[in-house]
């Protein structure tokens, strides 16, 4: 049984919303879930999930094992960098061609099925290299600084943190989709989508190089 322990809780549920904060492409994609109020909460829902189980990976054996090999690290990275410029490159083409003028009532954009909501969102979660790093390898090196079961109350605070978060941001997109129609907005929230994927990706590809 895990004894809670505040001073590991609260260490843990900081450090996860202090990297989790930054708008990175997951952060941007849920926001764009939320604006569009499409499959939000689904989506939420595979981001948490998806950071408690880097968490748990992190905190259990990765950070004693001294982190992912150089050569696991390098294909996901070359994976993950894939992944991003071709999800920038979509919403790229969505703001350089903007779709018609949608009927009144209807969606600007196009609505996405369950199954393609999940599996971008878990694209964008496991396949991010940049996540593992801040989930995995940085949550889960931390935890060592608290002996067990101390560690383990660390890493329920750091999932804390990810299910805090992303509630928060679901609910704050969800209310200003309700108040946001204009194409003009739809236009602008896919170049910073774009931006931001092909940013992370060229971060890296060159932490590659180096």
């Amino acid at each position: 049984m895990i004894l809670f322990t505040a001073p590991a809780f609260f260490a843990g549920l900081i450090l996860s919303l202090s990297l989790i904060m930054a708008i990175g492409p997951q952060n941007a994609h849920v926001m764009r879930m939320g604006l569009l109020r499409q499959h939000l909460w689904l989506t939420i829902a595979v981001c948490i999930v998806a950071d408690i189980a880097l968490i748990a990976t992190g905190v259990a054996g990765l950070a004693q094992l001294g982190g992912l090999s150089d050569k696991l690290l390098g294909a996901m990275t070359g994976a993950g960098a894939l992944v991003l410029l071709l999800y920038g490159g979509q919403a790229m083409r969505r703001f350089l061609q903007p779709p018609p003028p949608p009927a009144p009532g209807a969606s600007a954009a196009a609505r996405l099925s369950r199954r393609q909501a999940v599996g971008l969102a878990l694209a964008l979660s496991v396949l991010n290299p940049h996540a593992w790093l801040d989930t995995a390898v940085v949550i889960g090196t931390a935890s060592l600084a608290y002996a067990q079961p101390d560690n383990a109350v660390f890493g329920v605070g750091a999932a804390a943190g990810s299910l805090l978060w992303f509630s928060v941001l679901g609910l704050a997109m969800w209310g200003l989709g309700q108040r946001l129609h204009s194409p003009r907005i739809w236009r602008a929230l896919d170049a910073l989508v774009a931006v931001m994927m092909w940013g992370t990706a060229l971060w890296l590809l060159a932490g590659l190089r180096a």
